[in-house]
């Protein structure tokens, strides 16, 4: 294939999808380790530029300092991923829905930078709350970046534009509104975990009990709405019929890697077996098993949040966001608004 012929938007995009999982991986693990500070400065690494810290100090150091070190390695990646995405988007003739996701990207990656570099610096578990909010979010832009670049959308806008002449059928309607409730579900529930990843010492029990009555009961919303779109989108195109089962199998493992969180990190719940037999926080918790089955929890719920994005896009989500938005342009062209 000729190298012009090349979807360069599409592969950036992709790779940025993967380093940027990857880069998730790292820092969900440096929550459940407790390794934010491992690196006591910012933006160097022990007094050494962060690029040229001793590669052997930091590979064959020690574990909290390879897991944070290698997260912010990993983040200046992404970072310099993001520029050049958005330079192959706006020099490739993407649609404009596109080169706006791709400076949402960067915009995004340097907040993300910042607040991470905030929370070694001031030591604040409430910038860690929000950094950690702010890394799904990135992840939700990029897997969108990805998805439209997929076929190579260079002057596109028009097929957009006829797009929206046919009005689009109820049942695509529905299943456009569920994904997007889905996406903006998947997002709370990541929102509302890293409250309880990141739990100040000081909070109560009453608290505590609503954070997770709350998160509990986002898991079931994401379950019914993955459920129902499972049902909307059977006989759909096979794009949105796929999403939609690989969707309803992630969501099946993240509930077993949800209740085995809850089991590694506070033990089994209280009455359901002896006081001998209930698991210890401290050895679970830092073990390798334990920190697989939380740190999976975490990433899987971001992988959630990914396919519904696609889930949302594949279903005509983008086509219904802009007849929405070309349904208020007229009703406000006919009210005299604009002249």
């Amino acid at each position: 294939m000729s190298a012009r012929r090349l979807n360069w938007p599409h592969i950036v995009a992709c790779l940025l999808v993967a380093v940027t999982a990857v880069l998730l991986c790292f820092g969900a693990l440096v929550t459940t380790y407790e390794a934010a500070m491992a690196v006591p400065d910012w933006p160097a690494t022990y007094g050494h530029n962060m690029f040229l810290f001793p590669w052997a100090d930091w590979f064959w150091g020690p574990w909290d300092l390879f897991l944070e070190h290698g997260h912010r390695l990993l983040g200046a990646v992404v970072g310099l991923l993001s520029l050049v995405l958005a330079a192959v988007v706006w020099r490739g003739g993407q649609r404009s829905a596109v080169r706006s996701l791709a400076v949402a990207a960067v915009l995004l990656v340097v907040v993300q930078g910042l607040l991470g570099g905030m929370r070694v610096v001031l030591d604040d578990k409430t910038i860690a709350k929000v950094h950690a909010c702010t890394g799904p979010l990135f992840f939700a832009v990029a897997t969108a970046i990805a998805t439209l670049t997929r076929r190579g959308t260079s002057g596109s806008d028009a097929a957009v534009r006829d797009e929206l002449l046919s009005p689009p059928q109820p049942r695509a309607v529905a299943a456009a509104v569920g994904a997007a409730a889905l996406v903006i579900a998947a997002y709370v529930q990541l929102v509302a975990g890293a409250q309880l990843r990141h739990l100040d010492a000081a909070v109560g029990p009453t608290t505590f009990r609503w954070l997770i009555g709350f998160h509990v009961a986002g898991a079931v919303v994401v379950t019914a709405l993955v459920g129902l779109l499972a049902w909307v989108n059977g006989g759909a195109a096979s794009p949105a019929r796929r999403w939609s089962w690989l969707l309803a199998g992630l969501v099946v493992c993240q509930i077993v890697l949800g209740c085995g969180a809850w089991v590694v990190a506070w033990g089994l719940p209280s009455g359901l077996l002896p006081e001998s037999w209930r698991l210890s926080e401290a050895i679970q918790a830092r073990s390798a098993a334990g920190a697989a089955v939380v740190t999976g929890h975490v990433v899987l719920g971001m992988l959630i949040l990914g396919g519904a994005v696609v889930l949302w896009l594949v279903s005509g989500g983008l086509r219904g966001a802009s007849q929405a938005g070309t349904d208020g342009l007229r009703a406000a062209r006919r009210a005299g608004v604009f002249a």
